[in-house]
C-alpha cells in the first residue's frame, strides 16, 4: 500500500482545534474505557472475598511501577515517531517502531523474570498477609506472565499515537478491555465450564485480553497503511536508535514513579483523621479523575501536534498547539469543576449516603474544584514538553508540583508540631487545619505548578528537536488544503483525518 494513504491527522497545518479535536477525543474515549475496566474488575473481584479485594488492591502501587516504566517508552515513542512524521521521514518513523518493539521486549522480559523470582518477597514487603497473601501471589505470577504483553500494548498504541492516529490506538484498548470485562465472570465465578479461580482468574482475563490486543496491534503495524508500519528488517537491533529512546524515556518513568509514591503519602496523610475524611477523599479524587482522563489524553494529543511541527521546522505552529489545547482543555474542566461547586452534596450523594462523608466532600470540593482547572493545565503543557522530547523538563514539574508543593506545605497546613532549630533558637511551628489543611496543599500546589509550567513554556526551551535533522534549514513549504479538509502535498491524500 502507498505511503501517502497511510491514516493520521497531520497537524502541521489546518485549523488548529478541528485537528485536535480529531487527535483527543479517541484518547479521551480510550482513558474512559479503561477506567471502566478497571472497576469492573474490582466489581467481580469483589464477588469473591474482601481478602480478594484486598489483594488487588495492594497490588496497585506495584502495578503503577510498571505502568510508569511503560509509560517512559510511550512518552519516547510519541516524540520521535511525531517528529519524524512532521518532518516528512516515515522511514525513519517505522525505524523507531521497530527499536520501540525491541526495546519493550527486553525491558518487560527483564522485569517479568525478576518479578517470578523475588514475588514472595515483594508481596510480603508491601504488606500482604494471611490469605490476602495467597490471594495477591495467585493474581501477581499470571500478571508478571503478561507483563510482556502490556508492554506491547503501550508499544503498539504509542506508536500509532504518535503518527496521528489515535482512533486506531483507542479501538486497541477497546479491544483489550472489552474482551477482559466478557471474560472476568466467567474466569473469577467460573461461569459456565470454566472453574472458579478468584483473583487468579481475574489476572487470566488480563492476560488473554492483552494477547489479542498484541496479535491485533502487530497486524495492524504489519500492514502498514494505519500511521506507521512495522517492517521485519528494522527489527535488528539499532543501538543509537534505543539509546535515544531511552533517553528521552527514563524522565517519564521517574516522573510516573514520583506521582505514585506522591499519592500514597497523601492518602496516609489524609487517613490519620479518620474513616470519614478518607472515604471523601476517596471519591473525590474518582471525580478528579474524570478530569485527569480527559487532560491527560489532550496532552497526548498536544505531544503529537508539537512533535509533528517541532519535526516540520514549525515551531511557532507548535507553541499554538499548546496553548490552544491548555485554553480549551482548562474550559471545559472549569466548567464541570463549576457543577461540582454548585452542587457538591447532591455529587458526593450519587457515591455514598453517610452525612459525615457528604459533609467531608463537600469541604473538599469546595476549596479544591476551583483549581482543578489550573492542573489540567500543567498537564496539557507536560504533554507539549513530552512531544517536543524534553521529559526531563515534564519530570522536574512533576516532581515540584507534587513533593515541593504540595507534601511539604500538607505537612504544614494539616498536622500539629514545633521545632526549634538548633543554634539559632528559632521555633518553627505547624498551622495544624486539620484535614483542611491537606485540601489546601492540594490547591497550593495547583497554584503554584500552573504559574512555573506557564513560565517555563514561555521560556521555549522546549522548542528544539529531538531527532537527527538533515541539512536543510527552515521550515518546509507549508501545504495547502483542500476543500474537503485533506492536505496535499505532491499527492492526493497525504494525511486525512481518521
Amino acid at each position: 500500500m502507498a505511503e501517502t494513504e497511510r491514516k493520521r491527522v497531520d497537524m502541521t497545518t489546518g485549523a488548529i482545534p478541528t485537528k485536535l479535536l480529531h487527535l483527543a477525543w479517541p484518547l479521551v474515549l480510550g482513558n474512559l474505557l479503561q477506567t471502566f475496566y478497571n472497576l469492573a474488575d474490582m466489581f467481580w473481584v469483589g464477588r469473591v472475598s474482601s481478602e480478594a479485594v484486598a489483594a488487588v488492591s495492594l497490588m496497585f502501587p506495584l502495578s503503577w511501577m510498571f505502568v510508569s516504566t511503560a509509560m517512559g517508552l510511550t512518552a519516547a515513542t510519541i516524540a520521535l515517531v511525531s517528529q519524524y512524521v512532521g518532518a516528512d521521514d516515515d522511514r525513519m518513523a517505522d525505524r523507531v517502531v521497530a527499536q520501540t518493539i525491541l526495546l519493550a521486549l527486553a525491558v518487560s522480559s527483564v522485569l517479568a523474570a525478576v518479578g517470578l523470582y523475588f514475588r514472595r518477597p515483594l508481596l510480603w514487603l508491601i504488606g500482604a498477609r494471611d490469605e490476602v497473601f495467597v490471594e495477591a501471589l495467585a493474581y501477581i505470577e499470571v500478571i508478571f506472565l503478561a507483563l510482556p504483553l502490556t508492554f506491547l500494548f503501550f508499544a503498539f498504541r504509542s506508536s500509532l499515537q504518535g503518527a496521528g492516529d489515535t482512533k486506531t490506538a483507542m479501538w486497541l484498548v477497546f479491544i483489550s478491555a472489552g474482551i477482559n470485562v466478557v471474560l472476568d465472570p466467567f474466569f473469577i465465578l467460573g461461569w459456565g465450564p470454566f472453574p472458579e479461580m478468584g483473583t487468579r482468574g481475574a489476572a487470566v482475563a488480563t492476560f488473554i485480553a492483552r494477547a489479542f490486543a498484541t496479535v491485533a496491534g502487530i497486524y495492524i503495524l504489519l500492514d502498514g497503511s494505519f500511521g506507521v508500519r512495522l517492517r521485519l528488517e528494522d527489527l535488528a537491533p539499532d543501538l543509537s536508535i534505543q539509546k535515544q529512546l531511552v533517553d528521552i524515556g527514563y524522565p517519564a518513568t521517574i516522573d510516573g514513579w514520583a506521582r505514585s509514591f506522591a499519592a500514597v503519602a497523601m492518602a496516609g496523610f489524609v487517613a490519620r483523621f479518620g474513616a470519614a475524611p478518607t472515604a471523601a477523599y476517596g471519591i473525590g479524587v474518582r471525580l478528579m479523575s474524570v478530569t485527569w482522563a480527559v487532560s491527560g489524553a489532550v496532552g497526548n494529543a498536544t505531544a503529537t501536534g508539537v512533535g509533528q511541527n517541532l519535526g516540520a521546522k514549525t515551531p511557532d505552529r507548535a507553541a499554538a498547539v499548546a496553548r490552544t489545547a491548555t485554553a480549551g482543555t482548562m474550559l471545559l474542566i472549569f466548567g464541570i469543576a463549576a457543577v461540582l461547586v454548585a452542587f457538591p452534596a447532591q455529587a458526593m450523594r450519587i457515591f455514598v449516603a453517610d452525612p459525615a462523608v457528604i459533609a467531608e466532600g463537600v469541604v473538599f470540593l469546595r476549596i479544591m474544584a476551583p483549581f482543578w482547572a489550573l492542573f489540567a493545565g500543567v498537564m496539557v503543557i507536560q504533554g507539549a514538553f513530552r512531544g517536543a522530547g524534553n521529559t526531563k523538563e515534564a519530570m522536574v514539574l512533576s516532581f515540584l508540583s507534587r513533593w515541593i508543593f504540595r507534601v511539604p506545605v500538607a505537612l504544614v497546613l494539616a498536622f500539629s508540631w514545633t521545632v526549634t532549630l538548633p543554634g539559632v533558637g528559632l521555633t518553627v511551628a505547624a498551622l495544624g487545619w486539620g484535614v483542611e489543611g491537606i485540601w489546601w496543599a492540594f490547591a497550593f500546589g495547583m497554584v503554584a505548578s500552573f504559574v512555573l509550567a506557564v513560565a517555563w513554556f514561555r521560556v521555549g526551551t522546549w522548542r528544539d528537536v529531538v531527532i537527527d535533522e538533515s541539512d536543510e534549514d527552515g521550515p518546509r513549504d507549508e501545504p495547502t488544503e483542500a476543500t474537503d479538509g485533506t492536505t496535499t502535498e505532491g499527492s492526493d491524500a497525504d494525511a486525512v483525518d481518521d
